[in-house]
């Protein structure tokens, strides 16, 4: 596949310091993007923090500290995550001072209010502060919000409004033709479903006296800003400067040929239907597909800061390492789905997948090159051996990768590492070292087995690209190199391997 790509994740909120359900959108969204680039010519990977919300006013508020000076504080704790996972975005939007968000928000709604889609009326609503939404009173469980789990305020105040409801056509289409892809099918069916049943005109604005003077101001009306969702969601086109006519918005939007946004199921309803209606309105691409994944759970409840059962990822990267829990993130949760992490698991599955295994071939491989022919991968035999493994690793793990499903995609390799494993053994290289009539086996079993580990490596960079890139380093190859399953031992024989410290060093369950 030729072409551009453009994938982000959700801005989340900065009102508290990110837990571990934030890590697990970062991690997701990073190995996408990073196996995206092995199809596309180039990818753009954007993320930041969603400041303008009424909820980082509050916090700011109990904390007794400036608005301004808490998103930025929090916003930094969110970009440092990032980096500490091993993320690399190409960009992190700030909305409460990015330039480029403060302008494409203005203009984006001044082309809502040209298109006739903006009016002004009384309203009087049950309001949740932790997500940001009203909530009619059948959508309340025992008359509390369904995702926090508090009874919402009534509100009544004279508020802008997007008519979404001309939009229901125009959606339904765009979902049940594809065009807007949703991933898993069962949210897709849950979208339409809730597109069908009609849609009604949302507030897009609330006054600026009950943000306490917090956000961007509607244009032509200071006493009012607006609503947290139409200024955050423009974000993914904002950040790439539509309104100045910035080439990164052509490239990576209007051109690209998968617009991806990664989000939690809680926020379907803005990205899938909000969001594209707004875009619909002001006549700009629409995203080509929404990546809905689940939830972390504690003891089966959602994982979240309002909720007092948030988990600090920073603790566990410093206990265990951010291999480990990055790796746990994307090896134990099925995409689309909600399940528990806990510490024993994120230790069991680094020890066993990596430590154990992927680990323990590179160590033992690199070791025989080095004692067996003085660290220089010999010219074997290229035919059979682990090639159909190989081809069959590769073809899976990519199809997983395309249906963004990172754990089944994993799965594919720690298979190639059995296998792998299994060749060695069966071929038991230590014997034939031992026979001087069997130099030409040895040297087979030592090119396809070096062979097998930088394909393994090139399969583990979506995953985790640093340790890939240390374990093609010590055969010789750059961070860079691709996988073909017709050329996968080209250039591998004659090349120097240094073996490696240990890539993955077993690590210690936590204390009981």
């Amino acid at each position: 596949m030729t072409g551009t790509g453009f994938i982000s994740t959700t801005i989340p909120y900065v009102n508290a310091r990110p837990h571990l359900g934030h890590a697990l959108e970062f991690v997701e969204t990073d190995a996408y993007a990073r196996f995206m680039r092995t199809e596309l010519d180039d990818v753009f990977f954007l993320t930041g923090s969603d400041e303008n919300a009424l909820k980082n006013v509050l916090a700011a508020e109990a904390a007794g500290m400036s608005t301004a000076d808490l998103v930025a504080g929090n916003a930094q704790a969110f970009a440092r995550l990032q980096t500490d996972l091993g993320c690399a975005p190409d960009h992190f939007v700030r909305t409460s001072v990015d330039p480029l968000h403060l302008e494409g928000a203005v203009e984006i709604w001044r082309r809502l209010a040209a298109s006739g889609d903006i009016y002004s009326r009384a309203y009087e609503g049950l309001y949740c502060v932790g997500c940001e939404q009203f909530w009619e009173l059948d959508e309340l469980v025992d008359g509390r919000c369904p995702e926090h789990l508090v009874a919402p305020e009534r509100v009544r105040e004279e508020n802008y409004f997007f008519r979404l409801s001309r939009y229901q056509d125009d959606l339904l289409k765009v979902l049940e033709s594809g065009e807007l892809a949703i991933h898993p099918e069962t949210r897709r069916n849950e979208v339409i479903s809730f597109v069908r049943a009609g849609l009604q005109d949302i507030s897009v604005s609330r006054s600026a006296h009950r943000a306490r003077g917090w956000g961007i101001p509607v244009p032509g009306d200071d006493t009012q800003v607006m609503y947290v969702w139409i200024d955050a969601l423009t974000n993914y086109v904002n950040a790439l400067g539509w309104t100045r006519d910035d080439p990164r918005y052509q490239r990576f939007w209007a051109d690209a040929a998968r617009r991806v946004h990664v989000l939690g199921k809680g926020v379907i309803r803005f990205h899938a239907v909000y969001w594209p209606a707004m875009l619909l309105s002001a006549g700009l691409p629409l995203p080509t597909d929404l990546v809905v994944h689940g939830y972390i759970t504690a003891g089966g409840r959602k994982v979240g800061k309002s909720l007092g059962n948030a988990v600090d990822p920073g603790e566990l990267i410093a206990r265990h390492g951010a291999r480990a829990v990055r790796y746990a993130l994307l090896a134990t949760f099925a995409p689309f789905g909600d399940g528990d992490l806990t510490e024993d698991r994120i230790v069991a599955v680094y020890n066993n997948d990596l430590a154990n295994g992927l680990g323990n071939l590179v160590s033992r491989v690199t070791s025989m090159i080095g004692r067996y022919r003085g660290g220089v991968v010999p010219a074997g035999d290229p035919a059979g051996g682990l090639g159909p493994a190989v081809a069959t690793a590769l073809h899976d793990s990519a199809a997983a990768w395309q249906g963004f499903d990172h754990r089944v995609a994993i799965q594919h390799l720690t298979t190639l590492v059995g296998r792998a494993n299994a060749y060695v053994d069966e071929h038991a290289p230590w014997h034939l070292a031992k026979q001087p009539a069997e130099a030409d086996r040895l040297d087979t079993c030592l090119l396809q087995a070096a062979g097998a580990v930088r394909a393994l490596a090139a399969l583990l960079r979506p995953v985790l690209p640093d340790a890939a890139a240390e374990i093609l380093g010590a055969l010789g190859a750059p961070a860079s190199w691709r996988l073909d399953p017709g050329t996968w031992l080209d250039g591998l024989a004659g090349t120097r391997v240094d073996k490696p410290a240990a890539v993955f060093p077993r690590i210690d369950a936590p204390a009981t």
